[in-house]
């Protein structure tokens, strides 16, 4: 990633919470702790930030906190072609007919290509997703209601009881920050209230992950490992994450550029 671009990650994202670590950073730009240190040292100098004790923080904090991890924009042009992989294999498992729930994010938004061939029935919190469904489909949408987050074009409700209760799925494809041992793990308090609602909404919950996040890690935890029913990832993922899936069993699909291989959970 070029400097400037890292530098435009850096002050979208202090604009989004008061204060952002070193570790944040390194974990949205895939940049060094070093890389970053001197990254804040320069755009302190510009006064375009104000570098702080193990981290850095808006020159004018902002009035609306967002939520943490990657800018929609961001996160969209990063492992392009693993992500049309996956969503292929997604699609795959939906037929006409089915009521889904696909949460927000840029991996589960390439299912919109796929499904344009599709007559199902979508719960989205996405407006990306809803809005090409809508003009590219004949899929039914329904768009859930609460507040809007720009840099992640997601919609999160912090109510209990709101049209998220009244919807329910064969199957619920997500994303994640990253996926461990000890589950699916998200950055955000937010997210992880908002998406534990539409998880218990649906049958089978499907995780769509590209390789890269079998790396990351966060403080909090979504759901464990057993809750999770499919995960489909692409040829990157280690032997040991795919054994660990395995012994959880989890079904693990392997999308590739030109064939889909299911491993674990069912035969291959």
């Amino acid at each position: 990633m070029h400097e400037k671009e890292r530098h435009r990650i850096i002050l979208s994202a202090v604009q989004d919470r008061p204060v952002v670590t070193v570790i944040d950073l390194c974990n949205l730009t895939d940049a060094s702790e070093a890389t970053i240190r001197r990254d804040i040292a320069a755009l302190d100098a510009q006064k375009k930030l104000r570098r702080v004790r193990g981290g850095a923080e808006a020159i004018s904090p902002p009035q609306f906190v967002g939520l943490a991890g990657r800018p929609f924009s961001v996160s969209e042009t990063m492992h392009s072609r693993e992500k049309q992989a996956i969503a292929r294999a997604a699609v795959d498992l939906c037929s006409d007919g089915d009521s889904i729930i696909i949460n927000g994010g840029t991996t589960t938004f390439q299912m919109v290509h796929p499904l344009a061939s599709r007559r199902c029935q979508v719960f989205t919190n996405s407006f990306p997703i809803a809005e090409h469904l809508l003009k590219h489909s004949k899929n039914t949408v329904m768009l859930s209601g609460g507040v809007i987050y720009r840099e992640q074009n997601i919609i999160l409700s912090p109510f209990d009881n709101d049209v998220t209760r009244n919807f329910y799925a064969r199957r619920m494809f997500m994303g994640a920050q990253g996926l461990g041992p000890i589950g699916l793990m998200e950055a955000d308090p937010l997210l992880i209230q908002a998406e534990q609602k539409l998880i218990g909404q649906a049958d089978e919950l499907v995780v769509l992950v590209d390789s890269s996040k079998f790396e990351n890690r966060s403080s909090l935890v979504l759901c464990p490992l057993d809750r999770i029913d499919t995960v489909i990832t692409d040829e990157g993922i280690p032997d040991k994450v795919a054994a660990m899936l395995e012994a959880a069993d989890v079904t693990l699909i392997v999308a590739q550029s030109g064939a889909v291989q299911q491993v674990g959970g069912a035969a291959s």
